[in-house]
């Protein structure tokens, strides 16, 4: 292979690589965002089911002392029919006691269902405190890694920098010229292997001469289409 090809394609790796150093700058930090706010989101969860859990046991409390005192409550009215002497005293005191009675029973209906809610909720908190627990252990690793490769990528950066002035400037500038041109306008991959007898980036079929020419690989030559720089791969350009 042409050693000013094989220049190129070492500095296409070159360039692939400072790519992506340059890509990760802004992928990482969102990926460091999303796994914050999962870590966020499972905190929020539990501390919504702790505040509720809470809620229900004060609600609970009070229940049972609202109970607690209509049983008194009731309990006194019926020892008031004891000494009750008219009609009119006992359909009054009747009242009330069903009142009462009515008031308790709705009372206990909601602390019953208020126990099952509680139940639920105890059970909810240890399985979100498991979630909370996992999540910010695997999380915060996967942070520590991201952050580690983030303040990498300078020093990373600045060495392939230096990499690609040594290799570009030992290719000659006209080919260089060539590569940086393509490169600019048409992104992605610049050299490009022979595929199937046509380009490998825009598949415009190649003459028979020109596919001769490509497999000496003695000088550089570009694709009359796309102006790309070409070479022959045995194994890939049959």
């Amino acid at each position: 292979m042409n050693s000013d090809l094989e220049l190129l394609l070492k500095l296409q790796v070159i360039d692939y690589d400072i790519g992506e150093l340059e890509r990760s700058k802004e992928y990482l930090p969102d990926m460091m965002g999303n796994l914050k706010h999962e870590i966020s989101d499972a905190q929020t969860k539990l501390d919504a089911v702790t505040s509720e859990l809470e809620e229900a046991k004060i609600r609970q409390k009070n229940l049972e002392l609202e109970v607690s005192s209509k049983e008194a409550e009731l309990q006194k009215f019926q020892q008031q029919m004891m000494s009750i002497k008219t009609n009119k005293e006992y359909d009054a005191l009747v009242g009330q006691i069903d009142s009462v009675k009515e008031s308790i029973s709705s009372s206990e209906t909601e602390l019953l269902e208020l126990i099952d809610r509680i139940a639920e909720l105890e059970k909810l908190m240890v399985e979100y405190r498991e979630k909370v627990s996992h999540v910010e252990e695997n999380n915060n690793k996967q942070l520590q890694i991201l952050q580690d490769k983030i303040a990498n990528i300078g020093n990373t950066m600045s060495g392939k920098m230096t990499y690609r002035t040594e290799v570009s400037s030992a290719i000659p500038k006209p080919i260089l010229t060539i590569y940086e041109r393509v490169r600019k306008g048409k992104g992605g991959t610049v050299v490009v292997v022979v595929k199937r007898r046509a380009c490998g980036a825009c598949y415009k079929a190649l003459t028979p001469k020109k596919v001769q020419e490509i497999k000496k690989g003695d000088r550089i030559l570009t694709c009359d289409n796309c102006g790309r720089i070409m070479f022959w791969n045995n194994e890939d350009s049959n």
